[in-house]
């Protein structure tokens, strides 16, 4: 019997193999690009100097990090961070949701699966060609200004008026992601009981009452899931999409700490100032993961891991 228990264990751990083999080359790429570069945080406790490396540079402790808390435009920065991140977040949330009720109450396939190519389509575009876009639409002489002009309206420069960008960053970014991910509500929403729909009918609710009271309450465990992840992100506000779009003549509120870093650290040279940035902003966010992993657990008895 043994001898049998042990063959059957042989057997199982050699159909496994495959399953390691196919895990492999992930797993190096993840150990490859993103924990083998976390080395690269000893830059933010010294004077970091390329030629001499990162054993050969000076430690100097905190005095990065004290310096950063001195600076006069870290706090505008920050709040550029959390107004352009919360806004991203909020609206894109609740334009997904929408749109997944929406398209749930679309019975003919053909359709359905039409509107749903259209709007994942933009998530998969990169922000270096959607950049080009959006310019073409929001500059002065773009299509948006073209039509406040045929009726009437006066020009405004969203790409050069520090008040309007930030509010063109959230509704483009609203527009590129929505679609994408409202499949993840979509789903929750045809995992609740057709039953709850049909005796909420019988009981003459109308539709709107419905998804108030059937649909919202039985997608509220992903809703807050999905809110509990997205926290984790809240300083980060979209390098990408800002750096293709920004300027000097918005950096009063479109600078973000993603964009920062990448001026003062890159493009200026401090390196090891914008590694007490980056890492900052990062402690942050493995802050608020634990944080929202603990909410997410206690509300839907659910854990992101």
């Amino acid at each position: 019997m043994k001898k049998k228990n042990s063959g059957e264990k042989i057997a199982i751990r050699r159909a496994e193999i495959f399953y390691h083999l196919m895990v492999w080359p992930g797993l190096l790429f993840l150990i490859v690009f993103n924990y083998i570069p976390m080395s690269g945080v000893i830059m933010a406790f010294q004077n970091f100097v390329p030629a001499k490396g990162l054993l050969g540079s000076e430690f100097v402790g905190l005095k990065h990090f004290i310096y950063m808390l001195q600076l006069p435009d870290i706090e505008k920065i920050i709040r550029n961070t959390l107004v352009i991140a919360l806004g991203k977040m909020i609206f894109g949330m609740i334009f997904s949701i929408a749109f997944a009720i929406l398209l749930n109450e679309i019975r003919q396939k053909f359709m359905k699966k039409t509107v749903q190519t259209i709007v994942y389509l933009p998530h998969f575009l990169s922000w270096v060609v959607l950049a080009s876009v959006v310019t073409n639409m929001f500059g002065l002489d773009g299509s948006v200004n073209q039509f406040f002009t045929s009726v009437g309206l006066d020009k405004i420069n969203f790409l050069g008026n520090s008040k309007v960008f930030p509010g063109l960053i959230i509704g483009t970014d609203v527009w590129k992601e929505f679609g994408y991910n409202s499949v993840i509500y979509l789903a929750a929403i045809t995992a609740i009981d057709p039953g709850l729909h049909e005796a909420a009918t019988m009981d003459g609710a109308s539709w709107w009452k419905r998804v108030w009271n059937v649909t919202i309450p039985g997608m509220l465990p992903i809703i807050l899931l999905m809110t509990a992840m997205n926290l984790t992100n809240i300083l980060s506000a979209g390098f990408d999409q800002i750096y293709n779009l920004y300027s000097p003549i918005v950096y009063e509120t479109g600078d973000v700490l993603d964009t920062y870093v990448y001026r003062i650290g890159l493009v200026g040279r401090q390196y090891s100032f914008g590694a007490a940035v980056g890492l900052c902003r990062s402690v942050v966010g493995m802050i608020l993961l634990i944080s929202a992993n603990e909410l997410t657990k206690k509300l839907t008895d659910q854990k992101i891991f």
